[in-house]
Order: structure tokens, then C-alpha cells, then sequence
């Protein structure tokens, strides 16, 4: 595969370092974007993740975070990842935060970047310790380092060295800082540089003399020219796939592989039992109530073979776990779910003991954790990105309350998610679930964005799906751990599905075959077909009742259940099937947002038509009766190529 690279500097690196006493060290740098401290988050997923699956150890692996000082102060992530710190789900056994504080944001004087006496105050939020060191001296930044090194290891909390020093030749090395601070500059200029001044201090003490130094001096200089000549030997970026040793066997994708999916499906036997096991609280606990009702629905739901969305959901991720896959999964309320469809753990009423029924299928099995994140959409979700780099034997999940809500993290989707393969030759099997979809609840309640991800779409770089059937999300969901690349994947999930009456699936849909990426119209005659109506999501299971319930048999509706890699031999074959004279896209989302302006730009040889509600400012409106209105206009538009008219 061929990449776009990053500069050099956004690259990351794995190296293996040989200490003096003969142990092996191993040093990982992450690749970064230029937003600042957007790479935070990811580095202590890397971490955790290599704690949970490799060390078991919090001793054995430790993030250290580098920072600005304009940055430390200024970037509202840095309060996210502090306050993640200590928690449970995120904890990596304490961070050793190293500030290079060289007075200036770019041009801005720190006098003009913060409020706070020091940049490092933010560190007083949970009372960590920090060491305000000068950078001049070469043994107190030293000994500072050895001290924090000790103490996270020890007490397995963050620590920051606030290191008081100057940039010398302004930013890059290259900008001309008498521009914006000449006083500054005009003391700089004067003052010998850490080298120096060490020099001067080894030389009074009798430890080295000039020669001594000069001879250092030269083989380092040696060294680092004989590296700059191998650097410019190939025109070629580089890119350097910085966990190689973790992702070894797997491969990057071809387009081939999106002709079709993998065959996901589970014995129905073993789904039977599984289905059991998910369902069937222990006994000698007291449960609520109600919590005890939605168990015996859910079991019953196997019996009469009728599963809802939670429960091929839980069965996707039990089936995973029994074949050895772990399952994490974070974000606001994710344990029982934000509409209470997962209730992945459960709570005891008298004593709030945890049940989990994911962890109660096989002594063999994987492990599955969960964990309701704090209120934070940007580090949690850099944080999970950071988990699925290292860690590309298990489904990673990140979900947002409401699919909206994942614009707060839009930075990570950026830089990482939708990028970060392209330029650093990094995958991730990441996946996104997003309540999508327009029921009156507003403007903040209604859209997961669905454009801006399929705007970025190139390069085979992300799967976008829109779901409509729980066996379709359960094979989606097993599609990401059986294939031997990994895709980020994000999944428009519903909110009216997860109880809708229609919204069932059989045992059976998911004991064969694999992910539908279109699904066909089977209550229709293909001969009375003039119109197909693409679409996707919700959406078609209110276009089918209206449908119904005005008796129209002339319009074919047909799900597209994946919009990138857009499924374009699967689609001709549906197009070729019924010959239709009116080909719709039809959305509930407005002409500016969801599929509709992506799916106009698809190479196609037939006319298509786009349907939705008209272009808005806002993703959806306030009033539930102005979404009824508009509802009804839509319909009307719609079916105004049904023979039969809407009333």
C-alpha cells in the first residue's frame, strides 16, 4: 500500500534502548498531529491497553507526556485527562508530565496566555506534585526526573516537571522572535546556553577539560551527520508503523475486500446458549424489579426467537469473547445503555453489587469491561483510539450518549480516526456507535453528523454504516474481529429501533451468512416495481408503514446499510433487478446533511432523485409538531410516485 506520510516530526517510533545495567528498555513515541495535546488521550489508551493485555502490570509501562507551556495552560483536554487519571476505566498507574516551559506560545508572551501564577496550576486539581526546575541546570532537571520516576512508582499518580528554560532561535528554529518580544530576545542572545554553562561547571570541578568535551562533542556530531546522509538517501517518505511488533500478521486492505463481507455467523446452538447465559441473572442476589422484567423478556425473547437490539448486540459481544476476543467498551452511561436497551451490568438492590453476565459464559473465555466515562467526549474518545492501536485482538467501542455529541471529540476523528492510516500507517478497529435519527427531541438529539464522516471518507480509511436490523448489527459488530486488517467503524445506531416491533431478528439471520451490506425489499412484486426508494437506517421501516398503510405496491424500498465503502456491485444488482423507471434517495435528514449530497457524487449510469427534508442551519428542529409537519410533507413527496395518494 502506498501512504501520504506525515512531516517528520508528527511521526512516531518504536525503539528497544539497553540500559547500562544490561536490561532492555523499550521507548514508544506516538504519532502526533500539530493540534496540541490532541495526542494525550491516545497515549494513555496505548498504554492501558498494553497494561491490561500484555503486562498486567501498572509497573511495567509509563506514559510520559510532553507539553508546552502555552499548551498546558491553554488546552482543555488537559483538565479531561487529569480528571481521568485516577479512574477506573482509564487509570494507567500515573503520568509523568514533562512541560518545556519556554515562556512563549509562538509569538504570545505567557503574560498574555494565562490567568494562573504558573502554568503547571491545573496540576493542583488533584493536589499532584510538581517540580519547578531551571533548565540551565543540567543535574537539577536530572535529579527532578528521578525523583518523579520514583514517586509515580511508588504511588501510581501523575507528576510535573515544570522545566523553566528559553527558546533560543524563536519558533522552528526559524521565526524571528524580535518581532514580538525584543527585550526578551536581546537576554538570550547574551546568555551562554545549557552546554556551556555545564561545561564551565564540569571544568571547575577537575571532572573533564576541553579536549575531553570536544572529543564528545565530535563523535556526537559524527553520529548524527552519518544519520542525516541516510535520511536523504530516498526521496520516499517513510512511514513508520510504530507498534509493528503488536500488529504482526495483520495486513493492510485491498479494495477487494469490501466486494463482500466475511462469513460472522454462530452456530444457533451456541447462540441459544449463549442467549441463555446473557439472560439469566444469578441467583441469590435481589434485583429491581424491573430490572428483573427486561432479563425475563430478554430470555423469552430467545425462546419465541425474537431478538431485540440489545440482545444481538450482547450476543455479538458474548460470541466474540467465547472465540477469545476481549471487548471494551466507554463512554456516557454505556452500561446500561443511554435508552436502557444494554444494561451490560447489572446492580443489586440492597448492596449495588455488580453483575456482569458477559463474564459469566466460559472460564475460557475473554474478558469483557465496560465502564460510564466522565463527562468527556474528546479525551475519552482519544483515549479509546489509543486502546485500539495496541490492542487489535479486541473490539474497542466507544458510544456517545447521543450521536451529536461526538462533535466534542471532532479533533480526534480529524486527526486520527478518519487519517491516521493514510498518514502513519496506523490502523484501528476503533468503533463508533452514534444514536442517529430524527424523532422531534431537537437539534441536539437527532443527528450523528453522518455528512462530516462520509465527507472524509477516501482510501478505504473508515466504514460508515447505518444499521436497520439487530442480526445486521450483530454481524457488523463480529465482521470488525474476523478479517485480518482493522478499519475504524462507525455505526449510526438507533434510537426508536431498539424496542420497535419490527425491528426483530431471528436466531437464524445470524447462524448464517454475515453483514447485509444492502438489504433488499422482499415484500414487494418485482413486475408492480416502477419506483426504488434507496435509503437508510430508521427511516425505511416509517417509509414501509406509510407504505402499508396506504397500500402502495409500485415502490420497492431498499436499504443501504453501508454507505463507504459504497456497495456498488451490490447496488447495480438490486437497479438491474427491477428496472424501475424512478430511482429515489430518500432521508430524513435535511438536503445539506445525511447521505444524500455523498451519495449524488457516486459514478453511476442511472438518474437519481434526492428526497429529504429541505436544506437547514440547524440538524433538526425544536418543536415535535413542526417535526410532524415536516414529517408529513415528506411523505408526501415521497409517495407522490405511489399510484395511491398520501391523505
Amino acid at each position: 500500500s502506498t501512504f501520504d506520510g506525515d512531516v517528520k516530526y508528527h511521526q512516531g517510533f518504536t525503539s528497544k534502548v539497553t540500559l547500562d545495567n544490561g536490561k532492555d528498555i523499550g521507548l514508544t513515541l506516538a504519532p502526533n498531529p500539530s493540534h496540541l495535546e490532541a495526542v494525550n488521550g491516545v497515549v494513555e489508551g496505548i498504554a492501558r491497553a498494553k497494561i491490561d493485555h500484555i503486562y498486567q502490570d501498572e509497573k511495567k509501562v509509563c506514559p510520559v507526556l510532553i507539553h508546552g507551556d502555552a499548551a498546558i495552560a491553554g488546552q482543555g483536554i488537559i483538565y479531561e485527562m487529569i480528571q481521568m487519571a485516577e479512574l477506573n476505566g482509564y487509570r494507567t498507574g500515573g503520568t509523568i508530565h514533562i512541560v518545556v516551559n519556554n515562556q512563549v506560545g509562538f509569538t504570545t508572551n505567557y503574560l498574555d496566555g494565562r490567568s494562573s501564577t504558573y502554568c503547571t496550576d491545573i496540576a493542583k486539581t488533584t493536589r499532584c506534585p510538581v517540580f519547578h526546575v531551571n533548565g540551565d541546570d543540567v543535574e537539577a532537571v536530572l535529579t527532578a526526573i528521578e525523583i518523579a520516576v520514583e514517586y509515580r512508582q511508588i504511588f501510581h499518580r501523575d507528576v510535573f516537571i515544570d522545566l523553566l528554560c528559553y527558546r533560543k532561535y524563536g519558533h522552528n528554529e526559524g521565526d524571528e522572535p524580535k518581532f514580538t518580544q525584543p527585550k526578551l530576545y536581546d537576554l538570550i542572545s547574551k546568555h551562554p546556553n545549557p552546554k556551556d554553562i555545564y561545561f564551565s561547571h564540569l571544568q571547575e570541578i577537575g571532572i573533564l577539560n576541553r579536549d575531553e568535551a570536544k572529543k564528545i562533542e565530535a563523535e556526537y556530531s559524527g553520529f548524527l551527520e552519518s544519520e542525516f546522509d541516510l535520511s536523504h538517501k530516498s526521496e520516499k517518505a517513510r512511514v513508520h508503523d510504530f507498534l509493528s511488533e503488536i500488529w504482526k500478521g495483520y495486513r493492510h486492505c485491498t479494495g477487494k475486500d469490501f466486494d463482500k463481507s466475511p462469513e460472522t455467523n454462530v452456530a444457533a446452538k451456541t447462540l441459544k446458549d449463549l442467549g441463555k447465559k446473557i439472560s439469566s441473572l444469578p441467583d441469590g442476589n435481589k434485583y429491581y424489579r424491573k430490572i428483573e422484567k427486561i432479563f425475563n423478556e430478554r430470555l423469552k425473547g430467545f425462546t419465541d426467537n425474537s431478538l431485540d437490539w440489545g440482545s444481538a448486540e450482547m450476543l455479538a459481544y458474548a460470541s466474540l469473547l467465547t472465540e477469545g476476543h476481549p471487548v471494551r467498551i466507554s463512554g456516557q452511561d454505556v452500561e446500561r445503555g443511554t435508552f436502557s436497551h444494554r444494561h451490560a451490568i447489572v446492580k443489586t438492590e440492597d448492596t449495588e453489587k455488580e453483575i456482569t453476565t458477559l463474564n459469566l459464559l466460559d472460564k475460557n473465555q475473554a474478558e469483557f469491561t465496560i465502564y460510564n466515562s466522565l463527562l468527556s467526549e474528546y479525551g475519552v474518545l482519544g483515549f479509546e483510539y489509543g486502546y485500539s492501536l495496541a490492542c487489535p485482538k479486541g473490539l474497542t467501542i466507544w458510544e456517545a450518549q447521543f450521536g451529536d455529541f461526538f462533535n466534542g471529540a471532532q479533533i480526534i476523528v480529524d486527526q486520527f480516526i478518519s487519517a491516521g492510516e493514510d498518514k502513519w500507517a496506523t490502523q484501528s478497529g476503533l468503533v463508533l456507535l452514534l444514536p442517529h435519527g430524527y424523532e422531534g427531541q431537537g437539534a441536539e438529539h437527532s443527528s450523528g453528523r453522518m455528512e462530516r464522516f462520509l465527507q472524509q471518507c477516501a482510501d478505504r480509511n473508515m466504514q460508515i454504516v447505518n444499521t436497520s436490523t439487530p442480526a445486521n448489527h450483530f454481524h457488523v459488530l463480529r465482521r470488525q474481529l474476523k478479517r485480518d486488517f482493522r478499519k475504524p467503524l462507525v455505526v449510526f445506531t438507533p434510537k426508536m429501533l431498539l424496542r420497535h416491533p419490527l425491528a426483530t431478528s431471528t436466531i437464524e439471520e445470524m447462524a448464517q451468512g454475515g453483514f447485509q451490506e444492502v438489504i433488499d425489499d422482499k415484500d414487494v412484486q418485482v413486475k408492480d416495481v416502477d419506483t426504488l426508494v434507496l435509503c437508510s437506517g430508521k427511516f425505511y421501516y416509517e417509509m414501509k408503514m406509510k407504505a402499508s398503510e396506504l397500500g402502495v405496491d409500485n415502490m420497492a424500498f431498499v436499504r443501504i446499510e453501508q454507505l463507504y465503502p459504497w456497495p456498488q456491485k451490490k447496488i447495480d444488482k438490486i437497479l438491474l433487478k427491477y428496472n424501475a423507471k424512478n430511482i429515489i434517495w430518500a432521508q430524513e435528514e435535511p438536503a445539506n446533511m445525511g447521505a444524500w449530497q455523498y451519495v449524488a457524487m457516486q459514478p453511476r449510469k442511472y438518474v437519481i432523485k434526492g428526497i429529504s427534508r429541505p436544506a437547514s442551519a440547524a440538524s433538526a428542529e425544536g418543536s415535535k409538531k413542526l417535526h410532524e409537519k415536516r414529517l408529513k410533507k415528506l411523505f408526501e413527496q415521497i409517495f407522490s410516485f405511489s399510484k395511491t395518494k398520501v391523505h
